[in-house]
């Protein structure tokens, strides 16, 4: 197929007005968050090496050795990836604007990248998180990221009008998250993470006992209570800072003699449950907010050996094995 042929107009332009004109773009269509990601990967890796290049120049060896270089500067691997990714995103724009006949970025190497072991706690070690946490404020916090695996925005960012302690259902419909160096709610992640889920007995409980502890610290800050609606708040009302919450819940960690964790891990740990307990995988998907089910299977495959023992035990017991 012949190339089009570069019009006058495009040969003055360069990588750098092409990417500024897709960032401002692109600002209309993403999450907030997302777009600061995107700009600071634009200004702080991209714009300085490939700037100044004539955008019809723009050859994959200029990518390459910009990645190569990020690489040897000991800039992690998959960050060097999602400098690919925004360059081609802009530069498939930039095809589509039939400004260029290629998108160069997608002729080159990716890094290859290693998937660190998800290490969810056993179901001893979840127990004994949520003991230690007993009477502190991360109590009913902890029950929700742990038996409902949400995101650590998503937990910070509910509000009382999402649950409904009656019918024990939570509706996920906002994150927590800083932009611009603010803390605001924004929109989920995906469609997929806008959803309801069933709560169990325990969180319901907890809830319930840090609802009216909530209660008691607003009659305490009286004219000083800072009314969110936000259902895990400092003792005025305001956010919590995610930053805050993940320092104390490391000293929970120690408290419980429980190994080195991170926040996200009780993501998994919430997941690896319901699939070791039977759980569908669809409905382990549903409740984690995952777009495709293969992404589930992936992350959680570890735990599906005892899984798959317990479909062949079934199917032996179905034919009379």
């Amino acid at each position: 197929m012949p190339h089009r042929r570069v019009s006058v107009a495009v040969q003055h332009e360069n990588v750098r007005s092409v990417l500024l004109r897709w960032l401002e773009d692109t600002r209309a269509r993403v999450r907030p968050r997302t777009y600061e990601r995107f700009e600071g990967i634009v200004r702080l890796h991209i714009l300085p090496s490939l700037g100044p290049i004539r955008l019809d120049r723009l050859a994959p060896q200029h990518v390459q050795a910009l990645l190569n270089r990020k690489s040897e500067e000991g800039l992690a691997p998959q960050s060097v990836k999602h400098i690919r990714t925004v360059l081609g995103m802009a530069l498939n724009r930039a095809v589509r604007w039939q400004l260029i006949p290629r998108n160069v970025a997608a002729l080159t190497d990716a890094p290859k990248i290693e998937r660190k072991p998800v290490k969810p706690l056993s179901p001893e070690e979840a127990q004994r998180l949520l003991l230690a946490a007993k009477g502190h404020y991360l109590e009913a916090l902890l029950s929700v990221a742990v038996a409902l695996g949400m995101r650590r925005g998503e937990v910070l960012g509910l509000s009382w009008s999402d649950i409904d302690l009656e019918s024990g259902q939570i509706r996920v419909n906002k994150s927590l998250q800083r932009v611009e160096r603010k803390l605001q709610l924004v929109n989920p992640k995906t469609n997929q993470s806008r959803r309801v889920i069933a709560l169990p007995d325990v969180v319901v409980r907890a809830l319930k006992r840090h609802k009216a502890r909530q209660l008691e610290q607003r009659l305490a800050a009286g004219a000083n209570w800072v009314e969110a609606g936000l259902v895990f708040t400092t003792r005025k009302g305001t956010p919590l800072e995610p930053r805050n919450v993940v320092r104390d819940f490391k000293h929970l960690l120690k408290r419980a003699d429980l190994p080195e964790t991170r926040f996200h891990d009780l993501r998994h740990t919430a997941a690896s449950l319901l699939l070791a307990q039977g759980v569908h995988p669809r409905a382990v998907m549903e409740i984690l907010g995952h777009s495709r089910i293969s992404l589930t299977m992936d992350t959680y495959s570890h735990v599906m050996p005892a899984t798959l023992r317990d479909a062949a035990e079934s199917m032996d017991r179905a034919l009379g094995g």
